[in-house]
């Protein structure tokens, strides 16, 4: 980033835009998703913490939010800052539709660190151990 782009106060309007699009991937609004996508913000937007909004949608467990967001180009495997993917955190938090709707997507079980299919052997995920390795 230049000097000068460090120095330009950022537009309030778009701090706000930005919380309600991150708050619409929290919440899984997903009509709304597709509305700030078609629209033009981008599919893989990721807040401070390099978390998307496929990220963040799949962690609150909203499958239907997470196939919008795919549906409109998101990357299904786009690790945040951490090294983590959605399907990781999925795995993680346990959300079995939003697993589905990742791989579905083309999310791949062995990206990202830890990968989900680390963590489902972590966390004794045997049915997801075996699908994991079925790919």
């Amino acid at each position: 980033m230049t000097e000068a782009a460090q120095s330009e106060p950022i537009d309030p309007a778009v701090v706000e835009l930005a919380g309600r699009v991150f708050e619409a991937a929290r919440t899984g609004d997903a009509a709304a998703l597709a509305g700030f996508v078609d629209a033009g913000i981008p599919a893989n937007l990721c807040n401070d913490r390099g978390d998307s909004l496929v990220m963040l949608a799949a962690y609150h467990g909203h499958a239907e939010a997470v196939r919008v967001l795919l549906a409109r180009g998101a990357d299904a495997d786009r690790a945040n800052d951490r090294g983590q993917t959605p399907l990781a955190g999925a795995v993680f938090k346990g959300e079995p539709e939003v697993i589905d709707a990742l791989l579905d997507g083309g999310a791949d079980p062995y990206a990202g660190s830890p990968s989900a299919a680390d963590a489902a052997q972590i966390f004794g995920r045997t049915e997801l151990v075996a699908r994991f390795g079925a790919r």
